[in-house]
């Protein structure tokens, strides 16, 4: 979370705004007295997309999800 005064905001605003845009909260202050938070306009933000690391998982064990040993008294 960011929080920045009302001169910052109006100084920084484009760099504020892409903040916002990427994920960052930005609360915007009087002194020290939180008054209003910059939101992203739910249709504006970015749209996630599945598939971009298809090659990520090199390796994976045939019993990977087989139960533990250690967990054995757990199970019943």
């Amino acid at each position: 979370m960011k929080q920045v005064t009302i001169y910052q905001a109006k100084t920084h605003l484009s760099r504020l705004i892409k903040e916002a845009l990427e994920g960052e909260e930005v609360i915007i202050a009087k002194g020290n007295q939180p008054m209003v938070k910059l939101v992203v306009v739910p249709e504006m933000r970015k749209q996630r997309k599945l598939g971009t690391a298809p090659d990520f998982i090199q390796y994976m064990a045939d019993d990977f999800d087989a139960p533990l040993e250690e967990f054995a008294d757990y199970m019943s």
